[in-house]
């Protein structure tokens, strides 16, 4: 029974806190109460702490896009985190771009250029896909965190004791009022104890009760400037308090920014490494292109292409004619009278090579062979000699010495 009481009068006072403060929330709307104004210094840090959360929501946004473009990856990745559970991996499409030109190049065969073009394009394009992958687990932990916790984490505490503060205020202000209207209702009752009623008709004595009747009903008015000057004590001093609170929380913002600035050189740093990655990764595929002779066969091994006029080259891949939109074409004369001769010749290998099987030879970068040509081979290969090692060499791979 006493817990019910206590509930009923807990749950009486907190209907009456609320309906003062919404009474004296709407007599400041309409201009009809005055309202206690927060320090500028307070006022500037609200500001600031809203900004703040306004813009790091929209950065974080944005990053999000940046890198997941794809809307649903990202709903799901949401749905997956709020249920505490780890999204399922899944290939993203440099992976995917590459796995499937290396399935064409294996189709088409490896030892024809077209194959081994597509081939080093997917390799390349799955090691892109890689740092992809990376640049986007690095940015979530040391970027995007960051900024989730701020906005989920610090600004709500901020959030929910501006809103405290908010309450006090309207406490002190309603506090201020019934102080005010106190005070004006005891001065009403000095006034009216002080009049002097004259007479004995019968509108003298009707008019002494009702005055007598106003005059008890101001001094339980006047009765209130004791209490009222006492609630106007304590909502002042919970009402500074607050403020207090609040304003060490709000300063916090700069420290926030400090710590933002270090995520941000952070997701800096990663994107320069994942550009510098692709970079590297692009311009070793370049070479290995730029390497590959101006004359392709299709898996028939008839020539596709018109031959150009000789130019003097000791390299086999390399540039010797460069067309206008910067593709690069060799002159075969070289490899020409190499395949019609029976003779040998010193080459250097250009890239490593890795055999694919017996038949071939791996070859490391820059070490000079012994090359030479089998009636009946592949037009894009050579025989490769290395001490008493032996095999198939592609001729992408080398340059021809004199």
């Amino acid at each position: 029974m006493n817990i019910m009481d206590f509930n009923v009068k807990k749950l009486a006072a907190d209907a009456g806190t609320f309906l003062s403060r919404a009474v004296q929330f709407t007599e400041e709307k309409l201009g009809q109460a005055e309202k206690t104004e927060l320090d500028a210094h307070l006022e500037n840090l609200l500001s600031k702490a809203e900004c703040t959360k306004i813009w790091t929501e929209k950065i974080m946004k944005q990053t999000e896009v940046l890198l997941q473009p794809n809307p649903n990856a990202r709903i799901e990745e949401f749905v997956y985190e709020k249920l505490d559970r780890k999204a399922p991996s899944r290939i993203n499409n440099p992976e995917l771009l590459g796995q499937y030109m290396i399935d064409a190049g294996t189709e088409f065969g490896p030892g024809t250029a077209y194959g081994n073009a597509l081939i080093k394009c997917g390799e390349t394009q799955k090691r892109i896909g890689t740092a992809d992958r990376e640049l986007i687990q690095t940015s979530a932990l040391n970027f995007l965190t960051p900024l989730r916790n701020f906005i989920e984490g610090d600004y709500k505490t901020i959030a929910k004791e501006r809103k405290l503060l908010q309450n006090k205020r309207l406490d002190l202000d309603a506090a201020k009022t019934r102080l005010k209207k106190a005070k004006a209702a005891e001065t009403r009752v000095s006034q009216l104890n002080s009049a002097r009623l004259e007479g004995d008709n019968i509108m003298v004595n009707f008019s002494y009760m009702l005055n007598f009747l106003h005059v008890k009903w101001l001094k339980i008015w006047a009765e209130e400037v004791t209490k009222s000057e006492q609630e106007l004590r304590i909502t002042q001093s919970e009402f500074d308090r607050q403020a207090e609170i609040t304003r060490l929380l709000l300063e916090g913002i700069s420290s926030t920014h400090a710590h933002h600035l270090r995520c941000l050189n952070d997701f800096v740093e990663a994107q320069m490494t994942y550009y510098a990655q692709c970079y590297q990764y692009m311009l070793d595929l370049q070479k290995q292109l730029g390497s590959f002779p101006s004359i392709y066969h299709c898996n028939n091994n008839q020539t596709s292409v018109a031959p150009i006029p000789s130019a003097s080259s000791n390299v086999i891949g390399s540039s010797a004619l460069t067309s206008t939109s910067g593709l690069v074409i060799t002159s075969p004369s070289n490899l020409t009278d190499l395949k019609e001769c029976s003779g040998s010749r010193k080459a250097r290998v250009l890239y490593d090579y890795d055999a694919a099987n017996s038949t071939e030879l791996s070859l490391l970068a820059d070490e000079v062979i012994t090359v030479f040509s089998v009636i009946g081979m592949d037009s894009d290969w050579l025989m490769g000699e290395r001490g008493n090692q032996k095999g198939r060499v592609p001729i992408t791979y080398l340059e021809l010495l004199n």
